[in-house]
């Protein structure tokens, strides 16, 4: 009895407090942002529950050993049934904005998308250990983008083109940090452009390509397609360096601004709180990435390490198309920004992450000593 509790409380001092803090206040700095939008507070009060939740979840993780999750057969029943929900959605999925991507439960809406993005991440990280030796070699490109193309594709077709795009990016990235010859990763992406570029002028009809242009670039036509990303640049462009102040958000309080409580929440926030502000942001961000980056680089092997790098790319890919997408550089897809939207799959998708993360940490490389020898005093 001693001994477990012991082992809790070691494991209880070696969580990265910091990461935790910087997640938290960023969650905190959106559920302000929420907090000052026009009619009720809906948005406020629901994701205060989701934060209250998630951090819980991530407490929970933090005490269990992750070396089951190397297994072969765990990665693999993860992806299969990853495949069935995906495929479930077709069949049982409510659709919301056109996209079929959402399982309802009558008092709360849930996007398994989300959390598949971890399974995409654990399952490219069980491939490229398994392969390290060799991973130098082009077909280790073709077939882990096929794990990776055929979640891509489910989600694709609901259609959720922004978390599409996420798993590209994780899939991309991961190869990056992999190993993989840069050699062979340009070759592909060359026969990538030369394909798309026979398209361009071979097959693609005139309002085909207008489409690709006002999706690319989206303030060609602000009247129309761009009108959402217009009104986020005003917003941004109007905090100047210290905001209107909370509750004073002009694009936002007058709904100027739409889906200010996910897709644009980083322009009603910047609107608010400034460049000073936006700088402050950023930092938590650095800070968190930091530290997951830190805990990656004490893996107990090189899983641990990958899966680390895994979530730092999937929270780097959301928030740049994000916020790409609120200053008019990106089109805009419906992407999120960790920790900060409005909605409690992706929040909870988020903490999951740092918690198997922070569970991660406690069997890796570098043996807490110091930590043991805190618990002893707490325990006297």
């Amino acid at each position: 009895m001693f001994a477990m509790i012991k082992d809790y409380v070691i494991r209880l001092i070696s969580i990265d407090w910091l990461m935790l803090l910087s997640a938290v206040t960023i969650s905190l700095a959106g559920l302000i942002t929420m907090s000052s939008f026009a009619g009720d507070n809906v948005f406020f009060q629901k994701q205060l529950i989701w934060i209250t939740f998630s951090v819980i979840v991530f407490f929970t993780l933090s005490m269990i050993d992750f070396r089951f999750l190397r297994r072969t057969g765990v990665i693999t029943g993860l992806f299969i049934g990853s495949c069935v929900v995906l495929l479930s959605l077709f069949v049982f999925g409510s659709v919301f904005k056109g996209a079929q991507s959402w399982f309802n439960f009558g008092f709360f809406a849930f996007q398994p998308s989300d959390p598949i993005k971890i399974i995409v991440i654990l399952v490219l990280a069980k491939y490229f250990t398994r392969r390290h030796v060799e991973i130098a070699h082009i077909r280790h490109i073709f077939v882990s983008g096929m794990y990776a193309f055929i979640i891509f594709l489910l989600v694709f077709l609901q259609p959720d083109f922004g978390s599409a795009i996420i798993i590209f990016s994780v899939w991309f990235g991961m190869v990056l940090v992999s190993g993989i010859s840069k050699k062979h990763l340009l070759a592909v992406f060359v026969v990538g452009i030369v394909s798309f570029l026979l398209l361009w002028f071979f097959v693609f009809q005139p309002y085909q390509k207008q489409r690709i242009v006002t999706f690319i670039h989206p303030l060609a036509d602000i009247h129309g397609a761009g009108y959402n990303a217009y009104q986020s640049t005003i917003a941004v462009g109007s905090g100047g360096l210290s905001g209107k102040g909370v509750g004073f958000g002009t694009q936002s309080k007058l709904s100027f601004l739409p889906e200010y409580q996910t897709d644009f929440i980083f322009a009603a926030f910047a609107e608010e709180w400034g460049f000073f502000g936006v700088c402050l942001l950023f930092i938590l961000y650095a800070v968190l990435l930091c530290r997951i980056l830190k805990i990656s680089s004490r893996g107990a092997s090189n899983f641990e390490t990958l899966f680390g790098l895994g979530v730092v790319i999937l929270f780097l890919s959301h928030g740049i198309i994000h916020i790409g997408m609120n200053i008019g550089i990106l089109p805009v897809t419906g992407t999120t920004i960790p920790f900060m939207s409005y909605g409690g799959s992706h929040l909870l998708t988020e903490f999951i992450a740092l918690g198997i993360l922070s569970g991660m940490s406690h069997y890796g490389r570098t043996v807490h000593k110091e930590v043991i020898a805190q618990s002893d005093v707490v325990l006297g």
